[in-house]
């Protein structure tokens, strides 16, 4: 079972001033290809698995901008960690399966 739950918005500062969806798209991407349970929403994505996979994943992101030709990224974390009972969004989202 997981242990933790990262929602993180990545917000690229990018060349020229360019449209900031396909690099957020890109983002996605890396995280879709981790194999790991996400969910996409309209200002964040929320993944679900360990921390340390979770916080590479935050790197891999920030260096794709990079790579991308971004000059800065501001990456906006929440980190939900419980090693104990483990971490999930089924369980949080029990109440609201459609998110009303």
């Amino acid at each position: 079972m997981a242990n933790a739950l990262l929602s993180i918005q990545i917000i690229p500062r990018t060349p020229g001033g360019e449209d900031v969806i396909p690099y957020v798209d890109r983002a996605i991407d890396i995280i879709k290809a981790s194999g790991l349970p996400y969910r996409v929403s309209p200002l964040e994505t929320t993944i679900e698995g360990e921390m340390d996979v979770l916080l590479m994943l935050v790197k891999d992101m920030n260096e794709a901008m990079g790579e991308m030709g971004c000059p800065s990224v501001i990456s906006q974390v929440k980190l939900y960690y419980n090693p104990k009972d483990g971490a999930s969004m089924g369980r949080l989202l029990e109440k609201y399966p459609d998110g009303q």
